[in-house]
């Protein structure tokens, strides 16, 4: 039986003190290759993801989406046989949980399903003050809309996420910043992929959020998550 290959793609941007963490907590007898994505570092994230043994790759244009595209570019050089069954997303903060790789891939593996979403709202889970109001608010109000705009329903656009390789390739995905993850989960819904949530625990973050952490992130993120769920429609 053929056992599944499984890549993970951890897009960082000064996460030094953070992605040691994150890949020593990675089920590697899952996994085959990490791949970290360093999205213009200025820090030691990349020296200390390569000595913790993940694969580095370069992206000096800034944004959450350029760095993902990066990794999914290296993907695409590999051999046809090297490339894996499924592709797990997740960030290099440590505040999700790694070891709950297999948790996320199972309705892959198990239930035919093509992309799985880690749900921080849907599982109670979420350590207080792990996300913030506007998080909570703007996670709400995306899914609200994908839910009746597009009959999809989801609860939460977490970067902690598993799709099948195919048809993450299939979705063309495009975004270069804030609209990555909600662009991943229209695309799916237009296509029609087979999508679940599993609940997953959330964390406060190590350091402050290029995001989240700061009033022009937020907005901006918020944006541009509305401008991608209305422009695909």
């Amino acid at each position: 039986m053929h056992t599944p290959i499984i890549h993970v793609i951890i897009p960082v941007f000064n996460e030094e003190k953070s992605i040691g963490l994150v890949l020593a907590e990675i089920p590697r007898d899952w996994v085959q290759e990490v791949i970290v994505c360093n999205n213009g570092s200025t820090d030691n994230t990349a020296q200390v993801a390569q000595a913790a043994g993940a694969t580095v790759v370069f992206q000096p244009s800034k944004g959450y989406g350029n760095a993902c595209l990066k990794g999914m570019e290296y993907i695409r050089q590999k051999p046809l046989a090297e490339q894996p069954d499924i592709v797990v997303f997740l960030d290099g903060d440590y505040s999700d949980y790694p070891e709950e790789l297999p948790l996320v891939v199972g309705p892959v593996l198990n239930e035919g399903i093509d992309m799985v979403i880690g749900s921080r709202l849907s599982s109670g889970k979420a350590e207080k003050g792990s996300l913030t109001p506007q998080q909570v608010f703007g996670n709400w109000l995306a899914t609200f809309l994908i839910r009746h705009l597009y009959n999809y329903h989801f609860t939460d656009l977490g970067p902690f996420r598993a799709i099948r390789w195919k048809s993450l390739l299939a979705l063309n995905m495009v975004d270069r910043n804030y609209g990555w993850t909600v662009e991943m989960q229209i695309k799916a819904a237009k296509q029609k992929l087979r999508c679940t949530e599993v609940g997953v625990r959330y964390r406060k973050r190590v350091g402050v959020s290029k995001v989240s952490g700061t009033i022009k992130g937020t907005i901006l993120a918020g944006y541009k998550i509305l401008y991608t769920i209305f422009k695909h429609l």
